[in-house]
């Protein structure tokens, strides 16, 4: 009834009256589930994530987080996570309601073992099925799993831009990328056509910010023979190039106003006219079109058209810079350095937890291709770059108490990432209990899911309630 030998396939049970909490998880129990039980919904979201295979249930009202507070959390993570709530007659309204709102089912107080175990066998059947589903569409569409390989992160704004590109891939909008400086808005491009059904056609990058003024016009929008000299043949430019493809056009607002005006015509109507032809020639193109600033603030510079940018932003991804993934940081530095290890023909080498804390509090302002150097720094025997006269200046300039706390979180950051899985690696490596690192891991809102956890570590389930920690 508990789901066969699969380890995730438990019972997660919520409710801060002991008596009624070990009533539960015993009658549970008895019906063959595996069960681990909470006296509060905090720390029942350690163990809530993507391919958790179980069953949330939870009462309603609780101290701090209440159970409808807790729906739209586990919500937040995964939609198609079944959530229970049990509830006394008098909220009985706000259980229906909940149930509009996403919850699988309510149960009532007082309710026998046989009621609450045939409700959670049918959200347990629901729940496998979903992820059956996800997993014979990942097998039948390969080109999914890329997208998370290629642009990973665990923030929910990386989630959210993971989710948007699954959602654009086979639309017919043009997109507009966002974002700073070596964020990776070329990747995010790439990704965009490699997983749409456009993938086996040709890719074209026009770095706008590159054409040289005198042959732009003909690179873009190609010649016929004789027209001017030099031109001994015809040539295609790159949106006829790209016929069946995608053009990415790299920093849009680098291109000059006038053939910004030329290309507003191409992606309106869809076609090209070459210099010195008289009909205009079909192409079939997606545009992707990337900037490093607001385009909003480029057309109020006027250096970006305003039509353009309405036309080209229908569709909008933004890309996170570091800074705003601070969580992510020694993980994608790990990455980065296996990746450059396997690129340079060397051995991978081991990244101490001194290492890796140092890079999580570094500020990054070159975003992923600053990190990326500093991997193959790494990798080639040449360390981490000091910081420069700028981030010391600002590490010297912060409160005692804040350097301390910032170095601290960094090395709980770097023990995480290099914990292979286990909480309890961590705390026994830093030489604090399970109760405090759990403290300070909420101090500081450090994530276990962050940082790759699972939810099949006995004891870090039994560490996520505080009553149970020493």
């Amino acid at each position: 009834m508990s789901g066969g030998d699969d380890r995730s396939a438990f019972v997660i049970l919520v409710d801060d009256e002991k008596d009624v909490r070990l009533s539960y998880a015993q009658s549970l129990d008895l019906a063959g589930f595996a069960v681990r039980a909470f006296a509060s919904a905090e720390g029942a979201l350690d163990l809530v994530g993507h391919s958790f295979a179980g069953v949330v249930v939870s009462d309603i009202r609780m101290a701090g987080m209440d159970g409808m507070t807790l729906l739209g959390r586990v919500r937040a993570i995964d939609p198609d996570i079944p959530v229970i709530l049990v509830t006394g007659h008098a909220d009985t309204p706000l259980a229906v309601s909940a149930m509009r709102d996403g919850a699988y089912d309510f149960i009532e107080k007082p309710c026998s073992a046989q009621h609450l175990a045939d409700v959670v066998v049918r959200a347990m059947d629901r729940r496998r099925l979903v992820l059956e589903n996800r997993r014979l569409r990942a097998l039948a569409d390969g080109r999914r799993d890329s997208i998370e390989a290629r642009l990973q992160g665990r923030v929910p704004t990386m989630v959210d831009l993971r989710y948007r590109i699954r959602a654009l891939a086979n639309a017919a909008a043009d997109v507009l990328v966002i974002g700073d400086t070596g964020t990776g808005k070329e990747v995010v491009a790439r990704t965009l056509h490699d997983v749409s059904d456009r993938a086996s056609r040709p890719f074209v990058v026009v770095d706008c910010a590159a054409l040289p003024t005198s042959l732009a016009e003909s690179e873009l929008f190609g010649h016929e023979a004789g027209v001017f000299p030099g031109a001994a043949r015809a040539r295609f430019g790159k949106f006829e190039q790209a016929h069946g493809g995608t053009v990415l056009l790299d920093e849009i607002a680098a291109l000059p106003l006038d053939l910004q005006a030329r290309l507003l015509r191409v992606i309106q109507d869809r076609t090209v006219t070459r210099i010195g032809a008289h009909a205009p020639v079909s192409i079939d193109v997606r545009f992707i079109a990337t900037s490093k600033t607001e385009p909003e603030a480029d057309v109020a510079a006027g250096g970006l058209r305003a039509d353009l940018f309405y036309r080209l932003g229908v569709a909008t991804l933004r890309v996170p810079p570091l800074s705003q993934r601070r969580e992510d940081v020694p993980l994608l530095f790990l990455q980065l350095v296996s990746e450059a290890a396997a690129r340079l023909g060397r051995e991978e080498p081991a990244v101490p937890q001194t290492v890796v804390a140092d890079i999580a509090r570094r500020p990054w302002p070159g975003n992923l291709r600053e990190l990326r150097n500093a991997a193959e720094r790494y990798v080639l025997g040449l360390g981490i770059a000091p910081l420069t006269g700028g981030e010391s200046e600002a590490a010297g300039g912060a409160r005692l108490a804040d350097r301390v706390a910032d170095y601290e979180r960094s090395l709980i950051a770097g023990a995480l990432a290099l914990s292979g899985g286990s909480l309890k690696s961590v705390y026994e490596q830093l030489g604090i209990s399970r109760k405090t690192l759990y403290e300070k891991m909420q101090k500081y809102g450090l994530d276990k899911r962050d940082y790759g956890f699972g939810a099949d570590d006995p004891e870090d389930a039994s560490a996520a309630d505080p009553a149970t920690a020493p």
